[in-house]
């Protein structure tokens, strides 16, 4: 007589996987709402708390879901988030790039939507119990989730690190953490947070109050870590401007009439004591290595206003062109050359351009010139003072910026050019990753743009000074210095090593695992029935 089926119990003893939480009917347009809620945690509207529902959200609707279906939860997610988070690359090149880039994010995402799911399905199978469950798959489901965020942060063509959990949180309470374990460190334990309430609700069982223990260890922690110190070390007064000048890749403009606008808006600053004057990204729309008219013009400001210029100019070295960022005294250019380590593709050069210009060979070809990725340490010394330096988009990269701090800068100056986002939020969602280093590297930042936002910053994150969008004016603060490395600076490296590619590894192993018991279980011979 053939063996009974296999009861329930005997099922979950085989480790069945779980089911999922929801339909896809839901599933699908709820991962929509997921992504579109995540955008309010970024500026425009920085409703950082709207963050951790996004997030739980958007998990909910990975649980117990298969491969493909993950994939799909995971596109539609991204999708969402993405195209209007991105929605500023629309102003520059129109809505192909805007379409191409969100598409691409929203494909990375449903990729690593699958492990996500699959954590969910192995997990539960491997670790049934208290541990396993409030614990081990909340740590793994927030550890996948930061590798995804560290592989669209570089790849492809070095990635495009926007829209970090972590970042999110500039403007709330849990930010400070980020100065021990960056920002990746950051985005781990908001999701973390968010995977343990998920695994409190679903476990009725359990007694709420004991479930509730690692979920209120891990939020004591964002709430009570103080940022970690620095030591003070004096101040550097800082003249800074914004020319508000035509700065835009496509703005129609004279020669010379960005130097221009910058010259007219430091006028003001003639008479005044400083100890530097920054200039910001594109500041001067000639090379000064090369055009002696332009190197004479910042040689007698700097003699003016009696300190060294930091400008920044498209430089030029035989066939190669770079984003430049300069330090001039009546002298000349003193000191090294930092060249913006992450030009962007598909606008500041074009990668495999033979290969992608068949397809948009319109779009392709208004991107006229390639700049070349600097290889420079992004540091220089004024008047005995270590300056990290970053230009642009440089500041969402954590190699930038740590490199910076290891390397002795006492305070940074991000030099930024966001012409060519006006009438976008682009500029304030640059601003937060700036505020967010200060924090991170217990730094001031001295964030200047060509037409604004442009801002003084504190160690803490605090607004020093501001000049607005769409004016031109200048700064002038005294600007505190730090000595010191935070812990994000010296172990962000390898906490993202570990919690990324750690994550993937702990999910091998639990599928490995899984694999194993299955492959027994079939080779385990059914009971044989007793007749009667």
């Amino acid at each position: 007589m053939s063996a009974p089926a296999p009861t329930a119990r005997g099922r979950a003893v085989l480790g069945a996987a779980p089911r999922p939480l929801l339909r896809m009917a839901f599933a699908a347009p709820l991962s929509v709402v997921a992504g579109l809620l995540l955008v309010t945690a970024y500026p425009a509207l920085s409703w950082w708390p709207m963050a951790f529902p996004a997030v739980a959200l958007a998990l909910v609707v990975l649980v117990g879901r298969r491969f493909w279906s993950a994939v799909l939860i995971g596109f539609l997610f991204g999708a969402a988030f993405f195209s209007v988070n991105l929605l500023f690359t629309a102003r520059y090149l129109g809505p192909i790039p805007w379409m191409a880039l969100s598409v691409l994010e929203a494909l990375l995402t449903a990729v690593f939507a699958a492990p996500i799911a699959l954590a969910y399905r192995w997990m539960p199978r491997i670790a049934p119990g208290r541990i396993g469950r409030l614990l081990l798959l909340p740590a793994l489901v927030a550890g996948l989730w930061t590798l995804r965020e560290q592989i669209v942060g570089s790849w492809p063509y070095g990635g495009f690190p926007w829209g970090r959990i972590g970042v999110s949180q500039v403007n709330g309470p849990f930010a400070e953490v980020a100065s021990w374990v960056g920002m990746s460190g950051l985005s781990f334990l908001a999701v973390l947070l968010c995977a343990m309430v998920i695994e409190i609700v679903r476990r009725p069982r359990v007694r709420r109050g004991i479930a509730a223990v690692p979920a209120a260890v891990v939020l004591i922690v964002l709430l009570v870590v103080p940022q970690f110190p620095t030591s003070e070390a004096g101040s550097l007064r800082v003249g800074a401007v914004q020319g508000n000048g035509p700065a835009g890749y496509f703005d129609q403009r004279e020669r010379n009439a960005v130097l221009n606008a910058q010259l007219a808006a430091s006028a003001p600053l003639l008479g005044q004591s400083m100890d530097v004057l920054l200039w910001p990204e594109g500041g001067v729309d000639s090379d000064p290595t090369a055009n002696a008219s332009t190197s004479a013009v910042l040689e007698e400001l700097s003699r003016r206003v009696e300190a060294p210029l930091l400008v920044s100019a498209v430089t030029e070295r035989g066939s190669e062109l770079f984003n430049s960022s300069l330090l001039w005294t009546a002298e000349g250019q003193a000191g090294p050359t930092y060249d913006k380590r992450h030009p962007v593709p598909f606008g500041e050069y074009v990668p495999d351009r033979s290969f992608w210009e068949p397809f948009a060979p319109d779009l392709i070809g208004l991107i006229g010139r390639d700049y070349t990725p600097g290889t420079a340490r992004p540091l220089i010394d004024v008047n005995g003072v270590g300056v990290g330096l970053a230009i642009c988009f440089d500041v969402i990269y954590d190699d930038v910026v740590w490199d910076g701090a290891a390397e002795g800068a006492e305070v940074y100056m991000f030099q930024t050019n966001n012409a060519d986002f006006r009438g976008t939020d682009e500029n304030l969602q640059q601003l937060a990753f700036a505020r967010m280093r200060a924090i991170e590297t217990g730094r001031s930042v001295v964030n200047l743009s060509t037409v604004g936002t442009s801002q003084v910053i504190a160690p803490d994150g605090s607004t020093l000074d501001e000049l607005p969008i769409d004016i031109a004016g200048h700064m002038l603060t005294d600007v505190p210095l730090r000595t010191g490395t935070t812990a994000a600076v010296v172990i962000g490296p390898a906490v993202k090593i570990v919690l990324g590619w750690g994550s993937l590894a702990g999910l091998l192993v639990a599928g490995a695992i899984v694999l194993g018991r299955s492959r027994r279980t079939k080779k385990t011979p059914a009971p044989v029935g007793t007749g009667v």
